[in-house]
């Protein structure tokens, strides 16, 4: 936290200078409201429960298409590193749905599932699963191929090898596309709650907009930017945990 103190700080300063500016009249104070206004409607709506009840769908949308994405992009992005067919088979789909931005599919998404919970988390699965899937992908080509030549003179099974071998080796590759895809399915489930939603964070800064309650959106704002920062600070402690042997490589 020590060495976080000077962008803290940073940010205080941002955030004062936004107060003064919007209280002499310098910025339109209905536009950008007051620093201190908004955080009184941020309290208020936190108190009185609307924000909190919109922010727990956004959250549970975010990791259940995270789970899924990763349970799928994972093992494939091994075996598309380890069996050449599988990868040539594979990698001219993959290189064409890739680019293709995710909100893209929420109208095809909407026509076979409705727009319902289910949508939410298909778009949020898509669009975690390609940079978990080509970090996993590049992770495993970039391991040693001395690695798994020892392990299997040591008798490990192919499957084995893949599993005790391969995957730590390639761990920080595929931790890296996880990371990626977090602040990805932020995104997408904003993006999927303003256009189908009537609950979560971006469905309620949308409708704070639409009646003209500024401060109130620019509270659901800030929201996502802090549930932003725990997420990747919580997962940055994960990373640690299962990193923790890089550090005691000399």
């Amino acid at each position: 936290m020590r060495n976080r103190l000077p962008g803290f700080v940073l940010i205080l300063c941002i955030l004062a200078v936004w107060e003064f500016a919007s209280a002499q009249g310098w910025i339109d104070a209905v536009e950008l409201p007051r620093v201190s206004t908004i955080f009184v409607s941020w309290y208020q709506s936190i108190a009185g429960g609307p924000l909190l009840k919109q922010l727990i769908p956004s959250v549970t949308r975010i990791f259940a298409g995270f789970f899924i994405a990763t349970a799928l992009a994972v093992p494939l992005g091994l075996l598309m590193g380890t069996v050449p067919f599988l990868y040539r088979l594979l990698e001219p789909i993959t290189e064409l749905l890739r680019p293709i931005p995710s909100s893209a599919y929420i109208p095809i998404a909407i026509l076979f599932l409705g727009i319902d919970n289910t949508m939410k988390v298909f778009i949020v699965s898509l669009g975690c699963f390609f940079p978990i899937l080509l970090n996993t992908y590049g992770g495993v080509r970039g391991v040693d191929p001395v690695l798994t030549d020892t392990g299997r003179t040591f008798g490990l099974s192919r499957l084995q090898a893949l599993w005790q071998i391969t995957l730590p080796a390639a761990l920080p590759s595929v931790l890296t596309g996880m990371r990626i895809s977090l602040g990805i399915a932020l995104i997408i489930v904003v993006v999927a709650e303003m256009i189908t939603g009537n609950s979560g964070i971006g469905y309620f800064i949308l409708d704070r907009q639409r009646v003209f309650h500024v401060p109130e959106m620019f509270a659901g704002i800030f929201t996502l930017g802090l549930l932003g920062y725990l997420i990747n600070f919580i997962f940055l402690r994960i990373e640690h945990h299962f990193l923790r042997w890089r550090e005691t490589t000399p």
